[in-house]
């Protein structure tokens, strides 16, 4: 499996650029993070190897979807997505998100049931506790760190940007075409083609709207969190831990020796992600 296919789909606003991985199995379509692009999903495509038709969209700001304006939130990303769906005649999909995507994923199954099969977060779509009055972008930079960082610097060019990102302590131990690909789809110019309105946006959205952060506790369908137990930098303790997520009326199951990103590209963990969503992939096919 090489590259994806690339389409565009009329939503609010303009074109949103969207990647599909052909399979022979149901729709599933894929979220990335808040400033991640689609291509954070060709490893777990390739293992998937058609077992599901993997579709995932440059988010609205992010990539080849960075000119799409606002507003933005987890309400205008779910509202981009079943217009995806529908582009493809989908009436019903299964979703898998990373990270923010995760919350993407949770609010679009808690906004549209009709339309949500089952719903895998992967390392995100669960809030962790912050005070009504953060400042968003300190969170931000304390949580993200290089990945906000980037947003306000200039590269002399392509290779500069993916130096920025091969010293990254979470992506340097598993650097592969694959994330050299995915670090690349970003560049544009001379910066990353993240629009920082949209980030921020997402991210007060993500940590103190209440129907984004109760929407996990509102699926009406199949749903699991799987966590990595490592954070953003490799850091040894990663966003969730089982105290963390107790209170969680998911299931949820811990991805050891990963962190957030090699969630996406370790071989060992594309392929329990992958396995999952086959698994809640074809409970849909078996209920038609």
């Amino acid at each position: 499996m090489t590259d994806p296919e690339e389409f565009d789909v009329a939503v609010e606003g303009g074109q949103l650029r969207v990647c599909q991985w052909p399979g022979d199995g149901p729709v599933v379509l894929a979220a990335h993070g808040i400033t991640a692009n689609a291509l954070a999903f060709t490893r777990l495509a390739r293992e998937l190897g058609g077992r599901v038709r993997l579709v995932a969209p440059d988010l609205r700001g992010r990539a080849r979807s960075n000119a799409l304006p606002g507003p933005y939130g987890m309400a205008s990303h779910a509202a981009d997505l079943i217009a995806v769906a529908d582009h493809l005649g989908a009436e019903r999909v299964t979703l898998a998100g990373h990270s923010m995507g995760g919350f993407v994923v949770a609010s679009t199954a808690a906004l549209h049931p009709e339309r949500v099969e089952a719903a895998l977060l992967i390392d995100g779509g669960v809030t962790l506790p912050v005070p009504p009055d953060v400042d968003v972008d300190a969170v931000l930079q304390a949580v993200i760190g290089p990945a906000m960082q980037r947003l306000g610097m200039t590269f002399a060019g392509q290779e500069e940007y993916v130096g920025f990102f091969r010293a990254h302590p979470a992506l340097r131990d598993g650097w592969s075409a694959d994330v050299e690909a995915y670090v690349i789809r970003d560049f544009t110019g001379d910066r990353s083609s993240c629009s920082l309105e949209a980030v921020r946006a997402d991210a007060t959205d993500t940590l103190i709207e209440k129907d984004t952060v109760d929407a996990v506790n509102r699926l009406a369908c199949p749903a699991r969190l799987m966590w990595a137990d490592r954070g953003l930098m490799n850091e040894k303790q990663g966003l969730y831990d089982e105290s963390r997520l107790a209170g969680i009326e998911i299931a949820t199951e811990q991805v050891a020796d990963v962190n957030h990103y090699s969630i996406l590209f370790d071989d060992r963990a594309v392929a329990r992600v992958a396995g999952r969503i086959v698994e809640m992939a074809a409970g849909h096919t078996a209920r038609r």
